[in-house]
């Protein structure tokens, strides 16, 4: 990928920051895009401490608006060249149970992470199929696309257009000039908790979520995720799931709906309940997770293990500021 010029959205923080990083290592050019344009800059000095000659741009962009993306595209097409490799990483997270949401919150999350990755692909296309080689567009879907989630319906509908719109496109795009690669991560240490949105017992689902998405036993470490993805684009692998919990409720769900659907509802049952009274979701940073109740030494000790790596995560990977909308 030696002299490739990429395109990463969402790229300004967490694992899409990684994901340039890995671009960057492998020889290429690199244009970030985010809403916050003090983030970008934060980002881009992370990129280039300590490779000072790396060809990092910055670019302002709301992925939910086609016209910016178009003028993301071109602009970086005509400041490096062309456009080898795009991944589309833009997103959000909200977190809580469906009494304490809304349409509203659909929706963000559909215009957000669904018709951002069709934003970032449509308007990519033209300029990949005219690059240095074949093409490749990457789409970062979740394997809450795979699978419904409890606590995070918006995030896993959305997600779950992703995964269509990546296998639809690689479908029809094969042996046209561009590899299309669906991703499907799992849990990641990314600091991401800071940056989601909390609503019901914000408290208590701050607290399950940062420490289940930080715990080595289920999460993967973000540079690590990185790295394979990248490696999956560069090999134009058609789809890749991370992390062995990922892998096998993808394809328990697959085998088996029904029972998969029956143990989620399960699992919903210990998440927390909301108060009678939700005042709406709001960010990670403002939010002090609630005290552990289970009466259980270990539980608390394996919840705050989990939480301290997340926060750790999150002061490596620039997640100072949560976005509301299509910041990635």
């Amino acid at each position: 990928m030696s002299g490739l010029s990429a395109v990463v959205t969402g790229g300004s923080r967490g694992l899409g920051l990684l994901l340039a990083e890995q671009l960057l290592i492998r020889g290429c050019a690199v244009t970030i895009a985010a809403r916050d344009e003090e983030e970008l800059g934060r980002a881009r000095q992370f990129l280039t401490e300590s490779r000072p000659d790396a060809r990092v741009r910055t670019a302002p962009c709301d992925v939910t608006d086609r016209a910016t993306v178009a003028s993301l595209m071109t602009h970086a097409a005509e400041a490096q060249c062309g456009i080898d490799v795009v991944i589309a990483n833009a997103g959000i997270i909200q977190v809580a149970p469906v009494e304490s949401i809304g349409v509203d919150e659909f929706r963000s999350a559909m215009e957000t992470m669904y018709m951002g990755a069709v934003h970032t692909s449509l308007e990519a296309l033209p300029w990949l199929r005219r690059g240095r080689g074949d093409g490749r567009l990457a789409l970062i879907g979740s394997v809450g696309g795979l699978l419904a989630v409890p606590h995070l319906l918006p995030y896993s509908c959305a997600k779950s257009a992703v995964a269509a719109l990546a296998e639809g496109l690689h479908t029809e795009l094969r042996g046209r000039g561009v590899s299309v690669t669906a991703v499907h991560p799992g849990l990641m240490r990314t600091g991401s908790h800071l940056a989601a949105e909390f609503g019901g017992n914000e408290g208590a689902e701050f607290a399950w979520f940062s420490a289940l998405a930080g715990s080595p036993v289920v999460s993967m470490d973000a540079r690590r995720a990185a790295d394979r993805i990248v490696t999956a684009v560069e090999r134009r692998r058609a789809r890749i799931v991370l992390t062995p919990m990922a892998k096998a409720a993808g394809l328990t769900h697959g085998v088996a709906p029904a029972l998969t659907t029956r143990l989620s509802a399960l699992a919903a049952r210990a998440l927390p309940r909301p108060p009678e009274e939700s005042g709406g979701l709001h960010p990670g940073r403002d939010i002090e997770p609630a005290p552990d109740r289970s009466g259980h030494p270990v539980a608390a000790r394996l919840r705050d293990w989990g939480s301290a790596l997340n926060d750790r995560a999150a002061r490596r990977l620039n997640q100072r500021a949560p976005h509301a909308h299509g910041g990635g």
